[in-house]
């Protein structure tokens, strides 16, 4: 079970970045839904991201955004503003991706400039394991090496459903500071809705993020979703 969801994360971000749009910035920390069939689904992503400066003082943001997947298996996956933690303005929209897996259409959609992008994606993506991938027995795609460990967490409910964790923890040699540092990345998946529900990523070098899956609806999204808003041109670098 371990190498099914770990293979829900890093298709995901691999479909991302090598199939759709390979010029737009992809974090290894975060949920993108996977587009298979029969799986409908709406959903929020509650995203908090800590970030540390230089001078040791810690900057911490939220936003949240609304993601979705119809019997089809087309995704709507959005994109928000983050914003100081305490701030109480609206996590604004930045960009909504859609994926149509039996077209091969995936679409990027500015709601700044009422825009979209378009393109049929070659390769279709998979839901085995990407080739290039380094793969232990246990399902990591980390490369066994003595500074890498991966712990089974168990299985825990989140927000009702049955939840499988894995944590995978980095020791990264002591540097100038002296001191080892263990950066630790927790995914916790859903075989119900084919979904990572919770990810958590840890460097205490640098930040710390925890992105979390609630508001699941089982029922089948509003088509609008999946569709370009009206009065939407094309982008002129596609025109």
């Amino acid at each position: 079970m371990a190498r099914r969801f770990r293979l829900t994360a890093i298709c995901s971000i691999l479909l991302t970045a090598l199939f759709l749009f390979p010029a737009l910035p992809v974090s290894a920390q975060d949920i993108f839904v996977t587009p298979i069939p029969g799986v409908p689904f709406s959903a929020v992503v509650t995203v908090e991201r800590s970030r540390i400066q230089p001078d040791g003082s810690v900057v911490a943001l939220t936003t949240v955004r609304n993601i979705g997947r119809d019997s089809l298996g087309r995704i709507h996956n959005e994109t928000r503003m983050l914003l100081p933690k305490a701030s109480t303005q609206d996590r604004q929209l930045i960009r909504v991706h859609l994926y149509d897996p039996q077209t091969r259409i995936s679409t990027i959609i500015d709601p700044q400039e009422h825009t979209y992008a378009r393109r049929i994606v070659n390769h279709p993506p998979s839901v085995l394991p990407p080739a290039l991938l380094s793969a232990t027995p246990s399902g990591t795609s980390l490369p066994a090496n003595e500074f890498t460990k991966q712990e089974d967490l168990g299985i825990r409910d989140i927000e009702g459903l049955p939840a499988h964790g894995i944590r995978e923890t980095q020791l990264i040699p002591a540097g100038a500071s002296g001191k080892q540092v263990a950066v630790t990345d927790e995914y916790w998946y859903s075989d119900d809705l084919r979904l990572n529900l919770m990810i958590e990523h840890r460097d205490p070098r640098r930040e710390m993020v925890v992105m979390k899956v609630s508001q699941i609806t089982r029922n089948e999204p509003n088509p609008a979703l999946f569709s370009i808003p009206e009065g939407y041109e094309r982008a002129r670098s596609q025109k």
